[in-house]
Parts: structure tokens; sequence; C-alpha cells
């Protein structure tokens, strides 16, 4: 085998770690390499940016929330379509439990880190080296980002020492915009080709060096697939909203739905789209609903069909800016105030601050799902859990599960993957042995 396998962190975030994965994938893309991009930790956003770099859907990687098993599953998998895989690191490399520090110490992948010189110059080896020998870590070598001059660079160079430099990225004008979950939707951008080329134009690589990078060992691991052979959810069709107000879904929830024999039907909420009316339960996603308030409050087509919907007792999951649209009112910062489908009782407000993140779990009755959360707005409904999530690694209690009717809300975000049979509990399927 000779794909290598590149973990690639950094000593915190808004070091440039996206910035610099996306433009290695777009440079590695065009120079006719396959490329494969994975995202360490729980995120939707930036693996729809690396997915436009590298022209392929990006998963997500995580022991505890995804498995050890199945992230050997994905590499190996991915292995065998790719020349170079990429692994974008989530926080510093050693920031969480489980960190991206010991991602790659299981799955025995080298470690490149980006880091952030333009405050510095010699005091980069420094840091190198501890991130090296901290862990310790296999560091393979340094992505230096907004480098000032040819000059500056020969100093972070000199003060590497014996880690080498495998390429830089000068201050440059180009920018991925972001905002308050991170970055904005490639969607969003009109000239986001031209950005992913002017940034890989721009890179500069230590070939060189690139190539003195081990391959990645063969892997046994067995498919990454559904556990179950039964097919639970065969014959039904699973209807998921999809637009900018609702584009938070892993690739791998997906998979996982059709592995269990759903078919998916994709509608759009802000087209005042209606649920199909073959679905046999509904899915309506976390996004960026309150950059939308306007056209979700003009959709009465979509909101009689979701009532509608509720009516007919179907199984309905609302996550997060999903669980956001069907409240009674989306008040958004600029403090306005927009009438939602009113199938859960309340109403949501954004908050400038965050107000829940981090890995959670939650216990179905049929197996537990694992996920995150990550929000800024907060609920307010009569009301009463039905449930809580459990953190993770506390096991402190978490976000609220609410039901109303065949109606499942919260902000939590599940891992379909974590627990098949629970997703398909929880959406009308028969799991029987």
């Amino acid at each position: 085998m000779t794909t290598r396998a590149i973990l690639i962190s950094a000593i915190a975030s808004g070091q440039g770690k996206t910035t610099i994965t996306a433009a290695l994938a777009r440079r590695f893309k065009r120079s006719g390499r396959r490329v494969k991009v994975f995202k360490v930790g729980a995120d939707f956003i930036d693996p729809l940016l690396l997915e436009q770099a590298c022209g392929s859907p990006v998963q997500v990687l995580d022991l505890w929330m995804v498995g050890e098993d199945s992230c050997r599953a994905l590499l190996a998998e991915a292995a065998t379509e790719a020349d170079i895989i990429l692994i974008e690191g989530a926080m510093g490399l050693y920031d969480g439990e489980p960190a991206a520090a010991d991602l790659a110490r299981v799955l025995g992948m080298p470690v490149v880190a980006v880091l952030d010189v333009s405050a510095m110059a010699q005091t980069v080896g420094a840091i190198a080296m501890g991130l090296r020998d901290f862990g310790p870590t296999k560091l393979v070598g340094i992505m230096a980002n907004r480098v000032a001059s040819h000059r500056h660079g020969e100093l972070v160079v000199a003060a590497l020492r014996d880690i080498p430099l495998l390429g830089s990225m000068p201050t440059c004008q180009t920018s991925l915009p972001e905002r308050h979950l991170g970055l904005v939707l490639p969607s969003e951008i009109m000239d986001m080709e031209r950005r992913l080329d002017e940034l890989a134009d721009k890179l500069e690589l230590n070939e060189c060096a690139w190539n003195d990078i081990a391959p990645l060992a063969a892997s046994n691991a067995a498919p990454h697939d559904a556990d179950s052979p039964l097919r639970p959810l065969r014959g039904k069709v699973v209807a998921i909203a999809r637009d900018a107000a609702f584009a938070f879904i892993y690739p791998a929830n997906i998979h996982c739905l059709q592995m269990l024999g759903a078919a998916i039907a994709w509608f759009s909420p802000l087209a005042d789209e209606v649920v199909p009316e073959a679905a046999d339960a509904v899915i309506l996603p976390g996004g960026y609903p309150e950059l939308y308030g306007a056209a979700l409050s003009r959709a009465r087509r979509f909101q009689s069909s979701i009532r509608d919907a509720h009516g007919r007792n179907l199984p309905i999951i609302a996550e997060c800016g999903g669980m956001m649209a069907l409240t009674d009112a989306l008040l958004d910062l600029e403090g306005r105030s927009w009438p939602m489908a009113g199938v859960l009782p309340g109403s949501t407000r954004m908050q400038p601050r965050l107000a829940g993140l981090g890995l959670q779990a939650w216990d179905t009755g049929s197996g537990v799902l694992r996920g995150h959360t990550f929000h800024y707005s907060t609920l307010k409904t009569p009301l009463s859990a039905v449930q809580r999530t459990l953190t993770h690694p506390k096991n402190t209690a978490g976000e609220a599960i609410y039901r109303v009717g065949s109606l499942t809300a919260s902000y939590f975000h599940a891992y379909f993957p974590s627990c098949p049979r629970a997703i398909a509990a929880v959406l009308g399927g028969r799991y029987s042995a």
C-alpha cells in the first residue's frame, strides 16, 4: 500500500488548519493525485468546505463518537480509493477527550502541525518541539501559515532544527469567511472555487519532504456498515430537509439509513417545499434557520405539511436548528421574532455567547446514540424534558429531549452509525431477531 495518511493539527483553533488542509487537498487533486479528506471530531461546516476542495464527501473520525473500529474501517476503505488521505484535527493537537493526538496514536498516523508564525520567528522551533515531545506524537513536519517574507521563512526553517518544514502559506488576502458556528457554508460564497484555487496556488510545498512520509500500513479492518443485516427500515421513505437553513447532517447518517433499508427523499423548507407524500418519517437537521427567519416564516406550505405529518403521527426527529423551526417563534440576534411551524410549544432566542458544546450520548431505550451539541440559541418552552443526554466524559446531565406526540426534538445531534438499531427504532422501524 502506497497511500499516505496524515493528520493535520495545530497548537489551537485559529491557526489555519482548515485553510491549509483545503489548500493541500486542492493542490494534490490538481496534480492528479486521488485525495480523500476526513475531519476529526463532531463538525458539520468544515467538512462541507473540505468536500468542495477535494471533490468527495468528508466523513468525521472520533474515537468516542464514531468508535475505534469504525475509524479504522473508514480509513482502510479510503486507502483503497486514494493516494493521499488528509485528516484535519479539531482544536489543538492535545485538546479534548479524546484528542486528535489520541486518534493519531491509535491509528498510527503521522502528524503535521499548522503554526501561525505571523507574530513569531525562532520561537516556532520551541512550539514545534513541544508538540512533538509532549505526547509524544509522530510529528513529521510543520506547515507554516502567514509567512511574511522570504527572510521570515528562513528564520522559521532554522528554528525548526531537525523538524522538516513541509510547506508554507504566505500572508495573503484570501480567506475563508466565518460566523458564530465556524466557517460560512461554501454554498453561500459565490467565488469559493476561485478562493480554493488561489490558496492552492499560494501554497509553497517541500515535495521531497512530503514524499519522505511513510505510507499507511495495511489494515484488515472490516467494512464500515450499519450493524444490522435485517434492514428494519426496508420499504420506508425517510424525508430529510436539506437547504442552506438545514445543512448539518453527517454523510454517515445518510449511509446508515440506507444500509438500514430506507429510501431518502429530500425537500427544502426554504423553498417552501412540502414534506413528500411518500414519507414514513421526517428528519429536520440542524443548520442556520436564524439567518432565514423571514423566508421560513413565509413558508406556509412547508409549515402546513409538517403539521399535517405530525397530525398523522409520522415519526419526526428535529435536531437543533430543525427544532427551532418547529417552535412557535424564532427570535434572531436583532431581536426580530419570526413565526415558525408551531409543532413544539415555545420559542427559541439567539444569543451572542455559546449555549451548548460537547460530546453527548442519548439512551433511547433501544440503544445509546452518541453525538454532540453546539448551539448559540436557547429554548423557552412549557414542556418538561422526557429525558436528558449524558455529557462525555463526565456523565453529567446534558441536553433535554422533548417529545410531543410523534415528534422527538432536542439540541442534540446524533451520529446514527453509533447505534443503528436505536435510530431505526426512533424512526419507527421494527427491529427483530
